[in-house]
């Protein structure tokens, strides 16, 4: 089990001095300690880990959580979803925006700052359940004078256009003259990644002043989006108030009296070249927003708050330490998730940090999306819709590649192109050449699986009508004309692949991949029938559109029993062809170490030559069609690969927790779920100053959700068969199912299920593997009998 210490972050470099009592001004707005993640002392080293950590978000602006003083080697991060530029970069990335968290305050020629001044005293606190960022420092200066710093910001969960900020500085052993500057921090670049050096994706296109604060418009350079700030400053001492009428601002303070700074910021963007046509927007919206004032915006950002983790949190009875640890991986997908039109979807290090460029992965449907299909249907949706956005550059691919349908990219970014880079630094830090885009073919049959697990949750046949069957049919036709017939076997393959498993390229019938495709021809044929039966008007629409013809369906029928499947008499699945004959290894002590190296005497130039995989591959798929094998055959592959996996992606941990919880073995899926769930506090792969793993978020949840609880859809019913961790005595949280809010309490033996609804409605789910009838309005609890 990793210890986090209570999950408080600790660093190592504060002065020991005799504590004071200062007033805690945040005091009311702060949590219990089980929604808190604190860091209790200042560690430059820690400091770009910090940044990911402590990032805030709505959906539509992501912040890094910088310290407000932006000391030397910060990295600043500024994202709003579906941003990107590629001028300067090897391809397409999302763009770093100007800083507008950059408080610098000046006392007796000596700036108020980590590294400017001894800090005697220092706490900075992650308020998950209200997305608060809330700090409390000690200065001391090289006269030995204190100055208390205390300050919250947050990124309004309310109104997505705001982040907002307010800072108490008292001088505590002399008066003190304050010179403080609030620039828009203009400096920031993009990291360069391998030979790019830093990169600028914006210009400056207008700076001015109005009466109540500043307004900034830069443009992005390759695709001339407009993004417009607007900020205003409040100066509050004792009973008087004004606005900061200049970017420099003096402020004279006796001992022990306090200053209040007010910083609001709004951010809107817009691809119309006109620039003033947003000025006004900004500047009208900012002085609404100043005039509502600081505590009004927080509440109404507090009350949003709550009303997400009314539908997300996941109460754990007898663990308390697991229930913040997964807070936070709950956190960090709230801030990244919203609600539109397909805009953007969630990046592979969602908007805390640049690692990955932002890129759409796999990650998105696989690992992602099934926390917000059951919380926030719509943040599902939305990133449905982001793929099928850009559904006709897919066709594009496909049709480059001599293929027909529809052929998602690896990696994406705002137009739904190719936008893997050529070259990547390897674990061992050689370069390397990437071919992920050139043959991990997997991601497409990945979406149509997503598409069809959001139907079976909501039964949205609107969206199915208009956008699904479109995406599930032309993924299908993707996999008919991507088969090879072998006239010997008379089966069909998929040949020259890439799997989840990196290590080995350029393989034949990788078996995740294969099962993939057979599972989405099959759905979209059944799609097919469906919707040609009880739609006939919408799939004449679609048809034409399309041009769909009905040998078509057949054909897909037709396939997919067909498509290899590597399952032997022994009941283990070879990963890929010849994957057997790989050299074999074994690895020793998973119960110690079960995230192990690579045995020294392997060089990574070598790593395909053997048996060891890079993450879940045959693992992965058993997972997500658990219900398709039996337990004997989960058990038998789970262990096998167990001893060949070393886990070097971090999506791997949780896939083998909620393997392991769907067959009994549940010391060794709460050890998995212990590394997922604790990840990026532990800084378990030393690259969270990129950005949080999303995909760990996801599959963290995933874990609790599908293994502990053992909430799966079978044959497009819910079904419920938990298996809890020895120390957990009870799971509680809600999902949305079928468009109702479903109310789940877990322990041990027993199920406890309730919904609401004026229509008396009645659900089918199935509990310890016997359906059963649920009525609205009415508490239902469900016994475990002995021996299931």
């Amino acid at each position: 089990m990793i210890n986090t210490n209570s999950i408080k972050i600790r660093g190592h470099s504060c002065i020991r001095a005799k504590r004071i009592n200062m007033k805690d001004y945040f005091a009311k707005y702060r949590s219990d300690n089980s929604w808190l993640i604190k860091e209790d002392m200042w560690d430059k080293k820690l400091q770009p880990s910090r940044e990911s950590q402590f990032a805030l978000g709505n959906g539509f602006i992501g912040s890094r959580g910088i310290l407000e003083e932006v000391p030397f080697d910060a990295r600043p991060g500024t994202y709003i979803a579906g941003l990107y530029d590629k001028t300067g970069a090897q391809v397409t990335e999302m763009v770093n925006l100007p800083n507008p968290i950059n408080l610098r305050i000046v006392a007796g020629g000596e700036r108020l700052g980590a590294g400017t001044m001894d800090i005697l005293e220092h706490e900075r606190t992650l308020d998950m359940r209200h997305g608060l960022l809330m700090r409390h420092t000690l200065y001391r200066n090289s006269h030995k004078k204190r100055f208390d710093y205390q300050s919250l910001r947050f990124v309004s969960m309310r109104n997505k256009h705001i982040i907002a900020m307010q800072t108490y500085i008292t001088p505590l052993d002399e008066p003190a003259t304050l010179t403080v500057e609030n620039l828009l921090d203009l400096s920031v670049t993009n990291v360069g990644f391998l030979t790019e050096g830093n990169k600028k994706h914006f210009r400056i296109e207008d700076v001015s002043q109005f009466d109540t604060g500043e307004y900034l418009a830069v443009r992005t350079l390759e695709k001339n989006v407009l993004v417009a700030y607007g900020k205003s400053m409040i100066i509050e001492k004792g009973s008087s108030m004004r606005f900061a009428k200049h970017v420099t601002t003096q402020i004279k303070l006796k001992k022990n009296q306090t200053v209040c700074i007010t910083t609001i910021f709004s951010i809107f963007t817009s691809d119309d070249k006109n620039s003033k046509r947003i000025k006004p927007v900004v500047k009208g919206f900012l002085k609404k927003s100043a005039n509502m004032g600081f505590e009004r915006i927080l509440e109404e950002h507090i009350v949003s708050w709550d009303r997400l983790w009314q539908t997300s949190d996941v109460k754990i009875k007898g663990a308390a330490q697991d229930e913040r640890s997964l807070r936070f991986n709950l956190y960090h997908l709230l801030i990244c998730g919203r609600e539109g039109n397909g805009e953007s979807s969630i990046g592979a290090k969602t908007l805390s940090g640049e690692g990955y460029r932002g890129h759409i992965f796999w990650d998105a449907e696989i690992f992602i999306l099934p926390f917000f299909l059951y919380s926030r249907p719509k943040a599902a949706k939305n990133m449905l819709l982001y793929r099928y956005n850009r559904l006709e550059a897919a066709r594009r691919i496909a049709q480059s590649r001599g293929y027909k349908g529809a052929m998602f990219p690896w990696e994406s970014a705002c137009t739904g192109d190719e936008s893997t880079p050529a070259w990547a630094k390897n674990f061992d830090g050689s370069l390397i050449q990437i071919r992920t885009h050139e043959m991990e073919h997997h991601i497409t049959a990945d979406i149509a699986y997503a598409v069809y697990q959001y139907y079976a949750a909501t039964q949205d046949i609107r969206f199915m009508l208009r956008y699904g069957f479109e995406i599930i049919f032309e993924t299908a036709r993707f996999w008919a004309s991507r088969v090879e017939y072998n006239k010997k076997s008379k089966k069909y393959e998929i040949n020259h692949v890439i799997g989840p498993d990196e290590f080995h390229e350029d393989v034949d019938n990788n078996a995740y991949t294969n099962y993939m495709a057979h599972f989405n021809l099959l759905a979209a044929y059944g799609m097919h029938q469906k919707m040609k039966r009880l739609y006939p008007e919408g799939y004449r629409r679609l048809s034409k559109k399309i041009g769909l013809k009905n040998n078509e369906a057949k054909e897909w029928k037709e396939i997919a029993p067909k498509i290899v499947f590597n399952l032997k008499r022994n009941g283990l699945i070879e990963q890929f062809d010849r994957y057997f004959r790989k050299k074999k290894i074994e690895l020793k002590d998973l119960k110690k170490h079960p995230i192990p190296p690579i045995p020294k005497n392997i060089k990574m130039k070598d790593v395909d030559k053997t048996q060891l995989v890079k993450q879940a591959d045959v693992v992965m798929f058993l997972y997500l069609f658990s219900g398709n094998f039996t337990k004997e055959i989960k058990k038998k592959n789970f262990y096998y690969y167990l001893k060949r996996t070393v886990h070097k992606s971090s999506l791997s941990a949780a896939v083998h927790a909620g393997l392991a919880a769907e067959i009994g073995e549940n010391k060794a899926a709460y050890r998995y779920f212990d590394i997922a769930a604790n990840m990026d506090l532990t800084l378990l792969y030393g690259n969270t100053n990129d950005g949080m793993h999303a995909a760990s978020l996801g599959g963290t949840w995933q874990a609790v959700i599908h293994g502990f609880a053992g909430i799966r859809i079978f044959n497009e019913t819910l079904s419920i068969d938990p298996r809890l961790p020895e120390g957990w005595r009870g799971l509680s949280f809600c999902l949305k199912w079928q468009g109702h809010n479903l109310k789940i309490a877990i322990n041990h033996t027993r199920v406890g299920l309730q919904f609401y609804s004026k229509r008396k409605d009645v659900l089918k789910i199935k509990v310890f593997n016997t359906l059963k009838k649920i009525e609205a309005n009415k508490t239902h609890a469900f016994i475990r009998e002995r021996g299931e």
